[in-house]
C-alpha cells in the first residue's frame, strides 16, 4: 500500500507559478509511475506529467514546457510556470507499479492522493 499527500496549491495570476508537492508514504521502494492529473470541473481527470525515473518523463501538450515533474526520494514535485486560466482545477497526484496503458491515463494508477486546488485568474 502507497499513501499520497498532495499540498502547494493555491490561487494565483496569469503568468505565476506554483510548485505542488506529494509526499508518498507506506511501500515505496523499488520502481514505480508517479503522476499528476488534473480535474476541471464537469470534465474528466486528465494526466499533465509522469515520472518513472529522471531518464523518463511525460508530459501532456498542454503542459510541456511550462511544468516541470522531478523527484526526490519519496516525494515528488511539479513546478508549474507561466500559469494560464486553463491550467486551474484539482491536482491529484497518482502511482502505480504496472504500467500498461500509458503513463498520461488515469486506467494504470492505484493509488491516489486527495487533491489539491489551483486556481488561475486571468
Amino acid at each position: 500500500q502507497v499513501q499520497l499527500a498532495e499540498s502547494g496549491g493555491g490561487s494565483v495570476q496569469a503568468g505565476g507559478s506554483l510548485r505542488l508537492t506529494c509526499k508518498a508514504s507506506g511501500d515505496t521502494g523499488g520502481g514505480y509511475w508517479m503522476a499528476w492529473f488534473r480535474q476541471e470541473s464537469g470534465k474528466d481527470r486528465e494526466g499533465i506529467a509522469a515520472f518513472y525515473n529522471k531518464f523518463t518523463t511525460r508530459y501532456a501538450d498542454s503542459v510541456q514546457g511550462r511544468f516541470t515533474i522531478s523527484k526526490e526520494r519519496a516525494t515528488l514535485y511539479l513546478q508549474m510556470d507561466n500559469l494560464k486560466p486553463e491550467d486551474t482545477g484539482m491536482y491529484y497526484c497518482a502511482a502505480t507499479r504496472g504500467m500498461s496503458d500509458g503513463p498520461l491515463l488515469r486506467g494504470d494508477y492505484v493509488y491516489w492522493g486527495q487533491g489539491t486546488q489551483v486556481t488561475v485568474s486571468s
